[in-house]
């Protein structure tokens, strides 16, 4: 059964000073939504075709325009598949933050299988490197050098070292066969 249109004088006269002021497609569509249904009794399966749209996509641009007086409601962002509250977060990083304050070096894995211990179910441990991200934790030092590297020999190696590098000579057969 199809959606039956309800609209009042004021939504179809809304639309008609769209229709007849804006300079745009999408803003001519919109109002044409409505109109399509109201005045030239098409049903909506039949209008949207006739626009070149989806039936989502119509009872979308009817919405806006019937709800274009309103103050505008939230975005549709935030975080609708959040294993944990922020507050139950903090609760579960609290313990590893009174270690880290005592000068332990923290690793992820452990915090990880606590985490998936506490939830009962197998994670990706991306996750666990996102809640440490939302909580402002990060890594005390970069991984930027070998940890065994030696500056002053590497140093020394630059400045002693020749400039192009030259294979050894090596010995030929004819020159093994004359010793």
């Amino acid at each position: 059964m199809a959606r039956t249109v309800q609209f009042n004088e004021s939504h179809l006269e809304q639309a008609r000073n769209i229709r007849d002021k804006t300079h745009r497609a999408s803003d001519v569509i919109k109002a044409l939504a409505i109109l399509l249904p109201a005045e030239a009794k098409l049903n909506t399966k039949d209008a949207a075709r006739v626009l070149g749209i989806s039936e989502r996509t119509l009872f979308r641009h009817q919405a806006d325009i019937r709800n274009q007086d309103a103050p505008p409601k939230a975005s549709w962002g935030g975080r609708r598949n959040a294993l944990l509250s922020l507050e139950e977060e903090e609760a579960f990083l609290a313990p590893w933050i009174a270690k880290a304050e005592c000068g332990g070096v923290l690793t992820v894995p452990p915090i990880h299988h606590a985490l998936m211990e506490r939830l009962g179910e197998k994670i990706p441990i991306s996750t666990t490197y996102r809640i440490l991200a939302r909580h402002g934790w990060r890594k005390v030092e970069p991984d930027t050098r070998h940890p065994k590297s030696d500056p002053e020999a590497q140093a020394d190696f630059k400045k002693n070292s020749l400039r192009r590098w030259q294979p050894l000579a090596r010995k030929t057969s004819t020159d093994c066969l004359s010793d």
